[in-house]
């Protein structure tokens, strides 16, 4: 791959392949040519008697302090360490390297007034595989995400943590085995690595970028899941969904058809089947999974934007410095929230047509997919599983965006809650991935037990791929391990070639 620009616009997929997969951040000249520029303009106005905010004052509630300019560092320096008050499991590594690159990246797009050594070493960082270890809990979503970027900031202060080949170390000691030395901040620098949306960027982007492989699978899953229960494809018409020109509905009736196609165990049914309508977990899917995938893409549109924002404040633009709210966290916050919505009445559905398979009322199906019920359960309690997730999801997906708790002596007295409307799409996809999990493997086993009858096409080639990885149950045993190995598949992608 070839190494990311630092100061460039970011995707999703930017974001996978530098904090996951290793790409190379670079600085290059150009980036360095504009935080040169906009770093005279700081230095001008740390030399100046007059009050700039987070320049030559204090912050927030304490910014009518004026400080003196041989303070300044000190000032930044106990910025980052007063501020540093994270609590609970840290991030996952990959969302801690993606904090740490989308922050880099904005910063070297010159408006936040730093010097080109801060994004310079964050850069050798990430190339050297490293992570900031940043607690979880403690940002409001605005001014930014305080809490967690300073923990972030801690490190390459040399007063701070990183995961570093498998083991989480002291930064000061990282950095010395890596010839790298510690930032000695000036003026206004603290405050460029603190004042941004990049921890809920992070982990909500991350949270997104998977919610669409639960989608997938959910589609693959319900689609299984028609077919196993020798469901009508009618529903799927083209006519009828150009009558409800929703895109994502059209798109997911697009892909279940091409799911579907040439399904013998359908047409086997077609004269005698006295059913005349299926269920809305299976006749709706179109409309409810596409309505789903519309509201995730909205929400990518809206993390995309952001992360293409300068989120510091104050910023250095048109050659002067300017003092706002872009810090604020709310399209963020709105966006993971309704993305959490979605994913959750996606959990609902596939739970619902668990239920549908282990009822043991379609024709060929036995109670709870049991080979012998009574002396066995089958998958009886598998659906359980399934409905308390889906349930955990019901609570969780109480949005986070409609409240505020005043901070700063209500000089920050609205507040966005936008890391935690991330942390909880991020729990809530899990609990949709598992769900997945749960559905593709019932509908398996159901359409296995109508062989020699074919599935359609597209079901076909996700049976053989779940197969390599999960076998076939012929009898009561321990299923725990098998759903969450489906589920990790799901959130890895596995199940996505089925739909390219």
């Amino acid at each position: 791959m070839k190494p990311f620009i630092l100061g460039n616009l970011v995707s999703l997929g930017d974001l996978v392949e530098v904090a996951v997969l290793g790409r190379r951040a670079v600085l290059g000249a150009h980036a360095r040519a504009r935080l040169k520029s906009s770093r005279r303009i700081v230095e001008e106005a740390a030399s100046s008697h007059e009050p700039v905010y987070g320049i030559n004052t204090g912050f927030g509630e304490l910014s009518g302090v004026s400080i003196p300019k041989e303070k300044l560092w000190l000032l930044q320096k106990n910025l980052v360490l007063s501020h540093a008050v994270g609590v609970g499991e840290p991030l996952p590594e990959d969302e801690a390297r993606g904090v740490l690159f989308l922050r880099a990246n904005e910063l070297a797009r010159g408006y936040s007034g730093c010097r080109p050594q801060v994004p310079a070493l964050m850069a050798d960082l990430l190339n050297a595989g490293a992570a900031p270890v940043i607690p979880s809990r403690g940002s409001v979503g605005a001014s930014g995400d305080l809490a967690p970027m300073a923990s972030m900031a801690l490190a390459l202060i040399g007063e701070g943590e990183l995961f570093f080949r498998g083991r989480r170390q002291a930064s000061s000691a990282v950095l010395r085995r890596l010839g790298l030395k510690p930032l000695r901040l000036e003026a206004k620098e603290g405050l460029s690595l603190l004042n941004g949306t990049q921890a809920m960027q992070s982990v909500g982007g991350f949270a997104l970028h998977r919610a669409f492989h639960v989608f997938s699978a959910v589609q693959i899953a319900g689609a299984m899941s028609l077919d196993a229960l020798a469901g009508t494809p009618d529903p799927l018409e083209p006519a009828l969904h150009a009558l409800k020109p929703h895109f994502g509905q059209g798109r997911a009736a697009e892909q279940l058809r091409m799911l579907l196609a040439k399904s013998e165990i359908r047409e086997s049914h077609r004269e005698d089947d006295p059913r005349t309508q299926d269920p809305y977990s299976l006749r709706c899917m179109p409309q409810v999974h596409g309505a789903a995938a519309d509201v995730l893409s909205n929400a990518v549109m809206t993390v995309t934007t952001e992360m293409a924002s300068v989120t510091d404040n104050p910023v250095v633009a048109e050659n002067r410095i300017l003092s706002g709210g872009n810090f604020h966290g709310q399209p963020l916050s709105f966006a993971f929230d309704s993305a959490a919505a979605a994913m959750a009445a996606l959990a609902n559905i596939s739970e619902r047509r668990v239920f549908q398979l282990l009822a043991g009322q379609a024709p060929g199906l036995k109670p709870f997919l049991a080979r012998d019920p009574g002396v066995e359960s089958g998958w009886m309690i598998a659906q359980y599983t399934a409905a308390a997730l889906a349930s955990e999801n019901k609570a969780l997906a109480h949005p986070a965006s409609c409240d505020s708790i005043p901070t700063s002596a209500f000089r920050e007295d609205f507040v966005s809650m936008g890391m935690n409307a991330a942390l909880k799409l991020k729990k809530i996809v899990w609990n949709a991935a598992q769900v997945a999990g749960i559905e593709m493997l019932c509908a398996a086993q159901g359409i296995e037990a109508r062989a020699p009858l074919k599935p359609g096409r597209g079901v076909a080639r996700a049976l053989e791929l779940l197969r390599r990885r999960v076998p076939a149950s012929s009898r009561d045993e321990v299923l725990g391990p098998r759903l969450e190995l489906a589920r990790d598949l799901i959130l890895d992608g596995y199940f996505m070639e089925v739909l390219s």
